[in-house]
């Protein structure tokens, strides 16, 4: 019955995020992370984003929660997603390769100081880890969100936030909740 699809993925969402709710570490975890961005919006720096398909959604959605609002009328922070320009997107992968798209961004625009944030539901985006190495390499503060695999997402990441699931679905539900509540600390840290 459709109904009951409806109600499993309803309830497969809510036991990921009961698991998320009980795990103290990632409570930590997310709250280092939103005094990062603090400290980086602080020092003049930004916040980048990065990911493929509903990982490039969610990164452009929490980018625009920086930059534009969230709960608060307030000044915009320096947060953009790296997909939202459309001609670099296709002229670097036809150029050179898909997979050099964001380390060819990072390379231009990022600086010592800034954060990107990697998502991949799997760990393994070759264009993302490729952002994440060259993001290492100028001494950016390197944040992957994934799920429970980690992929090979995880020796490139200063911190990772995985998701206790495999299921795409779920990951990227609960990348977008914690993304969230990211930006609002963020957001009553500096603006409150």
């Amino acid at each position: 019955m459709k109904q009951d699809l409806i109600r499993r993925n309803i309830s497969d969402s809510i036991t990921v995020k009961k698991e998320l709710l009980q795990n103290d570490a990632i409570m930590v975890l997310i709250t280092k992370v939103a005094d990062l961005i603090v400290e980086t919006f602080n020092n003049g720096n930004k916040l980048l984003f990065c990911g493929n398909g509903g990982s490039a959604a969610d990164a452009q959605h929490l980018a625009a929660e920086f930059s534009g609002r969230y709960y608060l009328n307030r000044p915009p922070l320096h947060a953009e997603a790296l997909h939202t320009d459309t001609s670099f997107m296709t002229a670097v992968s036809n150029d050179f390769s898909f997979d050099e798209v964001y380390a060819r961004l990072i390379q231009g625009i990022g600086k010592q100081g800034d954060i990107l944030i990697g998502m991949s539901t799997s760990g393994n985006s070759k264009n993302v880890i490729k952002a994440l190495e060259e993001a290492k390499k100028k001494n950016i503060i390197t944040i992957g969100f994934t799920g429970k695999a980690n992929g090979n997402m995880k020796p490139c990441c200063d911190y990772l936030i995985n998701i206790p699931s495999d299921d795409t679905p779920r990951i990227q539900e609960c990348h977008l909740m914690l993304g969230h509540a990211i930006c609002e600390l963020v957001e009553k840290e500096l603006f409150s």
